[in-house]
């Protein structure tokens, strides 16, 4: 089996109702509007969409009703985490099993393994199920830092890992894991700050967070880059301060933040996360308001050529 791992393909985020369940309506329509925009796929129950604070059941039914509401449009790639391998495994079958057509593995939560375990740890998850995977490599927020060297010897054991989401904020990673791997696997950038790089240095895709809010912008961005096109420059100078709210501590609650200003999402946040508040929320919303009063106008996009760019670029109001 294999899958398409380039373009577009937001970490979605997991829209919460007044008391904190899943908001399934909204998430269905979510993964509708990013379809339209352009994107290739759709990354649930990833930090982002704070899958550490999901439990089980909610995370079975988050995929299905992704892959119900997608139809097969576009792809459904489970993040996988867990506690423990036994659980990061069995997650990935369910994940199969409720229509997903591909995986991001992560390492195990809390413990911080050397090689051999996380190899074993990983091991399990991409022999668990036919699917098709996407390695994610996060030492700032994991502590786990999956080296090329490694990566490669991944690539060489199991054919099932076909893609790796990149985050170390190195973009020189990319391009030393493709000097090791060849075309063996499609490189993504996870770090929305680091898009213009990473495709500099042979990214192929990107596992993006603004692309929940602003995903014509961040199609935009990708498609003129990938292309080689100057305008990508003037797109990534507006989007930048919103780009970089991704890489922070609250990027939950920032990300979902400019959703609720773009009228795409609301706020809310599952405990141990609390909403912005005070000063900070403040200083935020008006970074959002800047940055929105300023959004560029794109050109559109030829969606009757399977998705391709119509030389989307960015033109100032």
């Amino acid at each position: 089996m294999s899958m398409n791992w380039r373009g577009v393909i937001p970490a979605i985020t997991t829209p919460f109702q007044a008391d904190l369940s899943v908001d399934h309506a909204a998430l269905a329509q979510k993964c509708r509007r990013l379809a339209d925009a352009g994107c290739t796929g759709v990354v649930a129950l990833g930090s982002l969409g704070e899958g550490a604070t999901l439990e089980p059941e909610e995370k079975r039914a988050i995929l299905a009703t992704c892959a119900e509401a997608l139809d097969g449009r576009i792809p459904v790639v489970a993040g996988i985490s867990a506690l423990s391998t036994a659980q990061a495994a069995a997650l990935a079958r369910q994940a199969e099993a409720a229509g997903c057509r591909g995986l991001m593995a992560l390492p195990p939560y809390v413990y911080r393994g050397d090689w051999r375990e996380m190899k074993a740890h990983m091991a399990a998850m991409l022999e668990a199920t036919a699917l098709p995977a996407m390695l994610y490599n996060n030492p700032i927020a994991y502590g786990t830092d999956f080296l090329p060297e490694q990566i490669a010897e991944l690539a060489a054991e199991f054919p099932q890992l076909q893609a790796v989401k990149e985050s170390s904020g190195d973009a020189r990673r990319v391009a030393a894991i493709r000097a090791l791997a060849g075309e063996r696997l499609s490189l993504l950038v996870g770090m929305d700050d680091c898009i213009l790089e990473g495709i500099g240095v042979g990214a192929q895709g990107w596992v993006a967070g603004l692309a929940n809010a602003l995903p014509q912008e961040s199609v935009a961005l990708f498609e003129a880059a990938s292309q080689g096109r100057p305008e990508a420059f003037e797109l990534y100078r507006w989007f930048l301060p919103l780009l970089r709210l991704d890489t922070t501590p609250k990027f939950v609650q920032l990300i979902k933040l400019v959703e609720a200003m773009c009228g795409t999402g609301p706020a809310r946040v599952r405990p141990p996360r609390l909403e912005l508040a005070g000063a900070e929320l403040e200083a935020t919303r008006q970074l959002i308001a800047a940055a929105l009063a300023a959004r560029p106008k794109l050109r559109p996009r030829d969606t009757a050529a399977g998705n391709r760019a119509a030389q989307p670029a960015a033109v100032r109001s």
